[in-house]
């Protein structure tokens, strides 16, 4: 690989691509920043934007005295006062025509408009807002716009905060276009990076870049880790070329972000197979943790597996942590020992392999955290939240919890429960959005009842 192509779009050490800064001072066009600047109040570290002081720790270092480093960004390696960050300029490839999207499916007319409002917004290098619920189409909508910059020579990256989702995405775009080199790109893919036309990744990838490209898209821009993080909110901001657009997905906007994007918004109110979202019930289950420290079930979880398992309906059962999770499995194995079931989490080294096996339906039942929240696609499941009381489960993640239910058009309908010790406001307004979009879905005319 040409060593300078990993220059390209990006702002790295000399060590992060394996060469000696003798080596990177000999390549043309080279830009050179200081790792870290000094201020007036202290530091700045010019990869994370660090500069509260607290950021900043001093130590013994390799250049022979004691010298400052940033601790918010140590992740991705230790920056130091004495380093250097180097970037090159990105550089267009060939205009190329003949670059198709290959998705055979077609749009709606509610999805042609947003495709159509993206497509703009690529012409015209403006960055736009997509407020679309769970399961509308987003990334099908995006295949004109990402098609456009691809033909004129453009790069496009897509980073989305979830490995899974991520996954997922890199396995539908590199048969969409087939012609276009697509590299996946997090801490857990086999692929080192390259430089390519078409790029998916997780969002703390974006910190190594700069100004690399023309079509950035953020998908589930409220999401952990994205929302409220400084960090990743500079390094969204600067991996987009200068002239380039931003586009950003969601279906649980907040209002800064309505307010900042009013202008440049599209709203899609209801799926591309014009069903309503399911509305999820609550249901008390009074104290469920003290149940499951003493190897019982909750009769309403019960009751719901038995109805499940007979009408042969798989199901998803999110609880709040990992520790819970696999004790309700275990508890789960003991009373229904026929079920295919299984747990999966953050921690689990399986994880990739079970949530596929999900897909492939050879579970009947997954329990599992958060990480199932967005951007996973399972056909004719049914939800359960145990545990909706508890404070992780805020209004947008109930809200993504509950689409995962209904989103196939050969099977659009699911039951989602909340089963809960106490209803919170979190869970009343998951269920208050829910409904409002569905209304606004039937006075456009997007939902045949």
């Amino acid at each position: 690989m040409d060593e300078q192509s990993l220059l390209i779009g990006r702002l790295v050490t000399a060590k992060e691509v394996n060469m000696t800064s003798q080596e990177i001072e000999k390549l043309p066009n080279l830009v050179r920043y200081s790792a870290l600047t000094k201020t007036s109040s202290g530091y700045c570290c010019n990869r994370c934007g660090a500069i509260k002081p607290q950021d900043f720790y001093r130590n013994y270092c390799q250049c022979g005295q004691e010298c400052v480093y940033c601790t918010r960004c140590l992740a991705f390696g230790k920056l130091r006062l004495c380093d250097k960050l180097y970037h090159l300029p990105a550089q267009d490839w060939e205009v190329n025509q003949a670059i198709s999207c290959q998705w055979e499916g077609e749009l709606s007319i509610a999805q042609q408009q947003v495709a159509d409002d993206l497509l703009a917004a690529v012409k015209h290098q403006r960055n736009h807002l997509v407020w679309a619920v769970t399961g509308a189409g987003k990334t099908e909508m995006m295949y004109p716009a990402i098609t456009a910059v691809l033909r004129r020579g453009g790069r496009v990256g897509i980073a989305t905060p979830r490995v899974d989702v991520a996954n997922e995405l890199y396995l539908r775009l590199k048969v969409v276009f087939a012609q276009v080199d697509c590299l996946l790109l997090h801490g857990q893919s086999d692929d080192s990076y390259r430089l390519t036309p078409l790029m998916i990744c997780s969002t703390h990838q974006l910190v190594r870049f700069k100004e690399a490209f023309d079509l950035l898209v953020i998908d589930e821009i409220d999401a952990f880790p994205f929302y409220n993080n400084a960090m990743l909110g500079q390094a969204k901001d600067r991996a987009v070329k200068k002239i380039g657009s931003l586009l950003l997905l969601t279906a649980t906007p907040d209002k800064k972000l309505q307010k900042d994007y009013q202008n440049q918004l599209s709203i899609l109110p209801a799926r591309y197979h014009r069903h309503a979202l399911p509305v999820p019930k609550h249901y008390w289950v009074g104290d469920w943790q003290r149940a499951i420290c003493k190897g019982r079930l909750p009769r309403q979880l019960i009751t719901l597996i038995q109805r499940y398992a007979k009408e042969q309906r798989r199901c998803l059962i999110f609880l709040p942590n990992i520790q819970l999770m696999k004790q309700c499995e275990m508890i789960c194995h003991q009373y229904f020992p026929d079920l295919r079931l299984a747990s999966v989490s953050s921690q689990d080294e399986e994880r990739q392999s079970k949530v596929q096996a999900m897909r492939d339906e050879k579970y009947d039942f997954l329990l599992t955290t958060l990480i199932l929240e967005r951007g996973v696609t399972f056909p004719a499941i049914h939800v359960i939240v145990l545990g909706s009381e508890d404070a992780t489960f805020t209004t947008s993640a109930l809200v993504q919890i509950s689409g995962r239910a209904g989103r196939k058009p050969e099977c659009p309908t699911g039951e989602v429960s909340f089963l809960h010790e106490g209803m919170t406001r979190a869970s009343k307004q998951a269920v208050k959005q829910i409904q409002q979009m569905n209304r606004l879905g039937r006075e456009r005319g997007l939902i045949d009842d």
